[in-house]
């Protein structure tokens, strides 16, 4: 696959274009600029240049042949040792004017490519594809399926492009990058070296009571979802740590801003308090893997306007619902803001992810969001539903285990009331009191977040309740118990809510967790409740977990990674205008983009690092 022309090579091109003249070329030593070795130069002396003429050039600079290069020096190339106490630069200077000197240069030093240690780099396709298959990250259940299939193996090739732009930069600690997201997990072994310091907490919590689980706070932004700790891993997972995994930056300075609950939900008055305190705290760039549908939301985009006129870059994403945001509008990725750059998912292969939004106008460029592995907060437990259950009722409805075969293929695990769950025309029975629990090892988890699925369909009066306690007893007697319907009813049938609880008060050992329903003597023909999707995100301190997971939430962080690296790279006059400019005119053609986002490209290192804007008011001539 073509490739954009590299930076490293650009600069060559630019030295050679002077072509033959009669004064020595210095090169500067850029950031990220080759390696020389000291005190030593080559020298090519002109076709016409006798073997006196060429003496005569070295003796008068004090110069000492090395070696003669090319076919016994008959090209003229001569590798030459400077005089003592001469630098560099002034033993290049001393060939100017001479008539027998075509050219001089530094003796360029080469090394490997850059290829961190990582223990799981070979997993990271977005950064090197070479056509490897992706597999579940080491936190996931024994037998989990990965979660995306389609063009898995991918194509070789099909990357950002990022190990060549490693040779040039790994250290963006120069620049603030904010998550804006569900909080980091800061003590997490491969992030807890590049969290940014402004205080205690490394951010700020604004993520408030969405989901009525969390205890607001305005202080600690630890992660209790896990989504924003894997944004941040891509951004900035330490580099060549021999740990896990690699971030776009090896080494950077990431400060954890949440604006989402545990159960991922923000508000706009979160994230708007969130994105000035980034701004006001000097982050320059800004993830934000979230979004939504609705109107116009005017506060919110004045927000990103005042990051705007403080210069900062602003990465969000597309969205996942697979539709056209042109038709449908998701925000932020919609918004007017010219300091946004919104970004599509793209698999392995570098066609569009079918769960992808895109859009003509909207949605800039593409990066890879399937099957990425990345850090998560701790280890996460799946149960199979379907085995150490305790089930008591006080009637013969009883709770049920099922396992429901899909349209799309696979199955689904369920346990429900009543028995048998989900058959036609059976409900649940009156004056009745169904339990279902089991107990659980939370051992070493500072913290522990419960999520599960549930189909509902109850009566007035009739009550789902969730409980927990520590230990491994009943927790309906002693626990801790939420309902989770009320004295009106509820149904969601046939749809599946997803439900998010922090069971911080079961501590770190044994807990019991159970579902009851519970009935009065009121006839009803209601069909009861279905449980799936029973997991378990433990939060722990010094994690050393990763998880695989897909969306335009994981593309986008590529993006503000590969912005970072672009501000770090070219310093503080590089402004967000600039960034932009050349993440979108840097970036990779690609057929998949083509059409459905503004540039038709893909986000590309190299290409990034070495666009160069054309000059403006300038007009080529053909003679």
């Amino acid at each position: 696959m073509t490739r954009p022309i590299s930076a490293a090579l650009l600069a060559a091109l630019l030295t050679l274009s002077a072509g033959p003249a009669a004064a020595a070329l210095t090169i500067p030593r850029a950031r990220g600029a080759s390696e020389t070795v000291p005190g030593e130069l080559i020298v090519k002396f002109k076709p016409g240049a006798s073997a006196q003429g060429r003496a005569a050039a070295l003796a008068a600079t004090g110069h000492a042949t090395i070696s003669t290069l090319g076919d016994l020096g008959a090209e003229g190339w001569t590798h030459v040792r400077v005089a003592p106490g001469q630098t560099d630069a002034q033993a290049l200077a001393a060939y100017a004017g001479d008539p027998n000197v075509e050219f001089a240069q530094p003796n360029f030093i080469y090394r490997a490519s850059a290829a961190p240690d990582d223990a799981q780099y070979g997993q990271l396709w977005g950064w090197r594809n070479i056509g490897q298959a992706i597999g579940t990250a080491n936190t996931q259940p024994a037998g989990t399926p990965i979660g995306y299939t389609t063009a898995n193996p991918g194509a070789s090739g099909a990357d950002m492009n990022l190990q060549p732009a490693w040779d040039l930069i790994t250290d963006c600690r120069s620049v603030v990058v904010a998550v804006l997201d569900s909080g980091v997990n800061y003590t997490h072994v491969d992030l807890a070296a590049n969290m940014w310091n402004g205080n205690a907490e490394h951010g700020r919590n604004f993520a408030g009571t969405v989901s009525g689980s969390d205890a607001a706070t305005t202080t600690d932004p630890m992660d209790l979802n896990g989504h924003g700790t894997h944004v941040a891993g891509t951004i900035g997972a330490v580099g060549n740590n021999g740990i896990g995994v690699t971030g776009v930056c090896w080494t950077a300075t990431i400060m954890a801003v949440r604006v989402l609950a545990a159960d991922g939900a923000g508000t706009s008055s979160g994230i708007i308090q969130g994105i000035d305190y980034a701004v006001q705290n000097g982050a320059k760039v800004l993830n934000m893997s979230l979004g939504g549908g609705g109107t116009l939301d005017a506060a919110y985009s004045a927000a990103i306007g005042r990051a705007q006129a403080a210069d900062v870059v602003v990465v969000v994403a597309a969205g996942n619902d697979g539709k056209d945001n042109e038709a449908t509008p998701v925000y932020p990725c919609n918004f007017p803001n010219p300091n946004l750059i919104c970004v599509a998912a793209l698999d392995q292969a570098f066609g569009m992810a079918n769960f992808s939004n895109w859009g003509s106008t909207s949605v800039d460029v593409g990066a890879p969001g399937t099957n990425i592995v990345s850090a998560w907060p701790g280890p996460v437990y799946v149960d199979p539903l379907n085995a150490g259950w305790s089930a008591s009722s006080s009637t013969a409805t009883g709770w049920d285990y099922v396992s429901l075969a899909l349209q799309g293929g696979g199955t689904l695990d369920l346990i429900g009331v009543p028995s048998p769950f989900n058959t036609a025309g059976v409900t649940y029975a009156n004056n009745s009191d169904d339990r279902a629990y089991a107990a659980f090892s939370l051992a070493g988890a500072s913290r522990t977040i419960f999520t599960f699925s549930a189909i509902v369909d109850v009566a007035a009066n009739d009550i789902f309740r969730v409980g927990f306690r520590a230990g491994l007893a009943d927790p309906f007697v002693g626990g801790t118990v939420i309902p989770l319907t009320d004295a009106a009813g509820y149904t969601n049938w046939p749809d599946f809510e997803p439900i998010t609880l922090d069971l911080s008060t079961c501590g770190s050992g044994n807990c019991a967790i159970g579902f009851q329903l519970q009935s009065d003597g009121v006839a009803q023909t209601s069909k009861g409740i279905g449980i799936a999707d029973f997991t378990l995100h433990g939060i722990y301190n010094n994690s050393t977990s990763y998880n695989t997971e897909n969306g335009t939430s994981m593309a986008t962080p590529a993006v503000a990674g590969l912005a970072t690296m672009l501000r770090a790279f070219h310093g503080p006059s590089f402004t967000a205008t600039d960034v932009i400019g050349a993440i979108k005119g840097g970036g990779w053609a690609t057929a998949s983009l083509s059409g459905r986002t503004t540039t038709g490209r893909a986000a590309d290192a190299m290409g990034a690092l070495a666009f160069i804007n054309p000059p403006k008011g300038v007009t080529a001539v053909v003679r």
